[in-house]
């Protein structure tokens, strides 16, 4: 049996909340989510998620309906008739009713291996719903971390605006003790003053953005965008073993574990032998039958009153289709045909794939860099605008100077905040492109 990578894994998430009125409550929990609560509550709520497992579930039923091929196949029938005859000028009738009933079987003894080869594409079809359903959850679980981070994302430039509207409003009440004392120009409250406002404004825009954010998770959770949503920050400790993995040893886990991978390969493996039906199901079937009935005919018991009125046969069949209209040639080419596209899809998903891994990765590694060059640079600037702000009390630095050094300080925090953030997705990203997001998601929970 082929590995099913996080089928029923990720099953468990839908019914984390079975106790809970998840999928019918309509605020938001109070508390603070973890990354885990908002996963847990959006798989539970999301329908785009419980639409592919009720596909899944159509298919498994499906599946399970191929099993009748291997059983016998029994009717049952009862009739209640009256019979009359029309002679030249009159109708002669019988008033009375004729009942029957009657019970027959019949077994499939063998078919060349056609329902073997119909019921493996059953269960092809099944493993690649379930595959399918996989990679929509993992989809959907990734979209959830993306607007997580950027919600994190958001609240953290929210607190650097802040902080930036303190260091503005200081440099402001500098400028006013420096100049009511005369040691400088009133262009320098000027240009404080000109500071303080662009920090008001970038403040109230952090705001908005984060209002989106919110609005943005909120809504993949099923809920108002207008409602409140509290969740918890990560840590900024890294230990996934995605960061020391080569790309070759990702690709391999990529190979076994991907959803879409794995789907491809079912889908061929289902086409494979539905191209084998197509081509059994010109040779002949050999079937056993059985039936007995129960008769009560007036008319028999008048003209053969010795007749027994149960009767009964038992036989063996054989049969062969000879012409259909050329219609099992035609469907023996169209699933040869469909076969050929299933291996093409298949390698055209491999390459895909293989891509998919190997960009992911290489962002990752990039946004490992990028973090490290914005610490450096935030470290830098926080330590300018200090000095540079002493500096100006004391008459050894200009307005301007301070200015600067506020700008590029908070450049270096949003440049630091969003470097973050985006290490976190980058490395979702390399989790989701080897089709192990799951993992993922448990190491940082540990983490935190």
């Amino acid at each position: 049996m082929k590995y099913y990578p996080m089928l029923f894994a990720l099953f468990i998430p839908l019914f984390a909340f079975a106790d809970d009125d998840c999928a019918t409550r309509r605020n938001m929990p109070d508390g603070v989510q973890s990354l885990q609560d908002v996963i847990n509550l959006g798989l539970c709520r999301n329908p785009q998620t419980a639409a592919a497992y009720a596909s899944l579930r159509s298919s498994h039923f499906n599946k399970n309906a191929g099993y009748a091929n291997y059983l016998p196949n029994v009717s049952a029938g009862v009739n209640a008739n009256k019979n009359f005859a029309q002679s030249d000028d009159t109708i002669n009738k019988d008033y009375d009713w004729h009942y029957g009933a009657s019970i027959s079987a019949s077994y499939l003894i063998f078919d060349f291996g056609k329902r073997t080869a119909d019921m493996n594409q059953m269960i092809s079809t099944y493993r690649a719903a379930g595959f399918d359903y996989d990679e929509t959850v993992q989809n959907f679980v990734y979209g959830l971390v993306g607007s997580y981070y950027e919600l994190l994302n958001a609240d953290a430039d929210v607190e650097a605006a802040e902080s930036a509207l303190k260091v503005a409003q200081t440099a402001k009440d500098t400028a006013d003790k420096k100049f009511k004392a005369g040691a400088v120009a009133k262009a320098d409250v000027y240009k404080a003053e000109t500071t303080l406002a662009s920090s008001q404004l970038s403040l109230e825009r952090a705001k908005n953005n984060r209002e989106i954010a919110k609005g943005t998770l909120l809504t993949k959770l099923s809920f108002p965008a207008d409602q409140e949503i509290v969740i918890a920050d990560m840590s900024s400790s890294f230990g996934s073993e995605a960061e020391s993995e080569s790309i070759d040893e990702l690709i391999a886990v990529a190979r076994e574990k991907r959803p879409d991978l794995l789907k491809a390969a079912a889908s061929t493996d289902a086409a494979w032998h539905k191209r084998n039906s197509a081509f059994l199901k010109n040779l002949p079937s050999i079937s056993a039958s059985a039936s007995v009935g129960w008769n009560d005919d007036k008319f028999a018991d008048v003209f053969a009153p010795d007749t027994n009125k149960m009767n009964g046969s038992i036989g063996i069949r054989a049969s062969m289709p000879l012409f259909a209209g050329f219609a099992n040639m035609y469907g023996l080419r169209a699933a040869e045909a469909d076969y050929d596209r299933a291996k093409y899809n298949e390698q055209q998903t491999k390459n895909a794939a293989m891509m998919d891994v190997f960009t992911a990765y290489q962002n990752y590694k990039t946004a490992q860099t990028v973090l490290k060059h914005t610490e450096v640079l935030l470290k830098s600037a926080t330590e300018s605008e200090r000095v540079t702000s002493g500096m100006y009390k004391v008459g050894r630095a200009t307005m301007l100077d301070w200015q600067t050094a506020q700008s590029e300080l908070v450049n270096a925090q949003k440049q630091n905040n969003a470097a973050k953030y985006d290490l976190f997705v980058k490395r979702a990203a390399v989790a989701l492109a080897i089709g192990d997001i799951k993992s993922e998601l448990e190491g940082k929970s540990d983490e935190q």
